[in-house]
């Protein structure tokens, strides 16, 4: 049975569905969503602390956060959102802390930790009483979003405290000195050394045309990695082509760690007018762009005209060497666009495990916290090991709430208040029986687990206490599914 996506078109196989959906999901998080978040919080000036909390941690939670605000959109699928973080939440506080504390034992800091995990102890208290009452109110939804910007504020506060604390120890503890070399002088170069880049480059500069940094800037495929790879690779690959060159067509990318800021003049051009067409097309399942301005012409028209004019203007006034001042203003645009392409990922997968829970018989909440937590928390898992491995395993634990905070407070938040917004009524919550309460339980239990055995261990995590997380999730996952098969439940009276 078909569904309608965000996009307007309608959906067929629903196997070919998961596999596209899954692959723009991942896809456009890696390569077109961080890469403009990081660009814009490059363009703002925001310090690193401020940027983790808010940008670059709603970069890492987008697939959490857009099928929370999916799921939401349908009191059926509530518990699926629900689900989902909650499963994420007990899953990323045991087996990722755990197994960051297995891979690289580590004294954790200790206000950082505190601070993280009492915010989210308030937030799954809130969300536990929300699903007490069985609704959530708008001011429920304001609170939401309003508890996660305190806890920006806080971030900041406590960064600004400690930074002026650091200043006035040093100060004391060096009085003779009368200056701190600062972060940005570097040692001096040896006179020795050689630029070996010289022996690369080309005798002969060629000069590309427009055509040809077109049709490069299209291609998804490097030809000389295909040549090295194995077959397997390339099998997948094969499937993956189609999405990487649609989100090559219609997401500006602008890459800070590039030269060049990633500047694609005829793609670029290209993209003021495709880019635009699809926010039109996709935004409230088009709805906005088949609008008709005066009866005559429709959105779509006017934006692939104005967009048409915009791109001319801006090729003729730019080259292809040199990226132009206005750059940073396609990591908007790109961040617009790529939001919207995740939404409509998200949907179909929401769409998906609802068809699952159907034919399998099993409840939205038990499909959130095992396939859709897996899923979007896969990534940040071994983001988060890989960190650990290379010797940062405080910064993947700090990771660990701080995402799981944006995730729950946004998700729940912002998805509540856009359904308030569209139906003018309290969103209603229908929690699927036992297992609800069992999944809310696990990882309030957890948490409190955390909040006491950690600073009883000087916050000195080790493999012990990565086991003991595992076993906990462990434990859990094998109630939650005794739960949804029947065979834990409540003795009727």
């Amino acid at each position: 049975m078909g569904t309608e996506s965000p996009g307007g078109w309608h959906s067929g196989d629903p196997g070919f569905r998961g596999r596209m959906a899954v692959k723009a999901h991942s896809l456009l998080f890696l390569r077109s969503f961080c890469p403009n978040l990081s660009a814009i919080s490059t363009t703002l000036r925001l310090s690193h602390n401020v940027a983790g909390v808010t940008f670059l941690a709603f970069g890492n939670g987008a697939p959490d956060i857009f099928s929370a605000l999916v799921a939401f959109s349908d009191p059926r699928t509530a518990g699926l959102a629900f689900g989902a973080l909650f499963g994420a939440g007990v899953l990323v506080t045991t087996v990722v802390a755990g197994g960051i504390a297995i891979l690289r034992p580590f004294t954790a800091a200790s206000r950082p930790f505190l601070r993280d995990i009492i915010f989210y102890m308030v937030a799954v208290l809130l969300t536990f009483t929300a699903l007490y009452l069985g609704r959530v109110t708008l001011a429920w939804a304001l609170g939401y979003l309003g508890l996660y910007v305190f806890y920006v504020l806080t971030v900041v506060l406590c960064t600004w405290i400690y930074r002026w604390q650091r200043r006035r120890s040093l100060v004391y503890s060096m009085p003779g000195t009368p200056e701190m070399l600062s972060d940005s002088e570097e040692e001096p170069v040896s006179s020795n050394s050689y630029d070996y880049s010289e022996e690369y480059r080309p005798l002969l500069f060629y000069q590309e045309t427009t055509a040809q940094l077109l049709a490069q800037a299209l291609n998804p495929l490097d030809y000389r990695k295909w040549r090295n790879k194995p077959v397997s690779w390339r099998v997948l690959k094969v499937f993956k082509l189609p999405v990487e060159f649609l989100l090559l067509l219609t997401v500006p990318v602008v890459d800070p760690d590039k030269e060049d800021g990633n500047w694609k003049r005829p793609l670029n051009c290209l993209h003021l007018v495709i880019s635009p067409l699809v926010l039109a097309l996709t935004l409230q399942s088009g709805a906005y762009g088949v609008y008709e301005i005066g009866g005559l012409v429709p959105v779509w028209a006017v934006v692939v005209i104005a967009g048409t004019v915009v791109a001319a203007v801006t090729f003729f006034a730019t080259s292809n060497s040199e990226p132009p001042r206005f750059h940073w203003l396609f990591a908007f645009l790109g961040f617009l666009t790529s939001a919207l392409w995740i939404n409509a990922a998200a949907t179909e997968v929401v769409n998906i495990l609802r068809s699952l829970g159907v034919v399998f018989r099993l409840s939205n909440t038990v499909l959130g916290l095992t396939l859709l937590a897996w899923g979007n928390s896969i990534g940040d898992a071994f983001s988060d090991f890989t960190l650990a491995r290379q010797g940062y395993p405080r910064m993947a634990f700090s990771a660990c709430f701080g995402g799981i905070i944006l995730n729950i407070l946004v998700g729940v938040g912002l998805g509540c208040l856009l359904q308030i917004s569209r139906s003018h009524t309290d969103v209603k919550l229908e929690p699927d029986g036992l297992l609800v309460w069992v999944l809310a339980g696990a990882l309030g239990l957890s948490l409190v687990c955390s909040l006491v055995s950690v600073p009883l261990q000087c916050f000195q995590l080790n493999k012990v206490y990565g086991f003991f997380l595992l076993l906990f999730y462990s434990s859990f996952l094998v109630v939650a599914l005794l739960t949804e098969f029947g065979v834990i439940h409540l003795k009727s009276v």
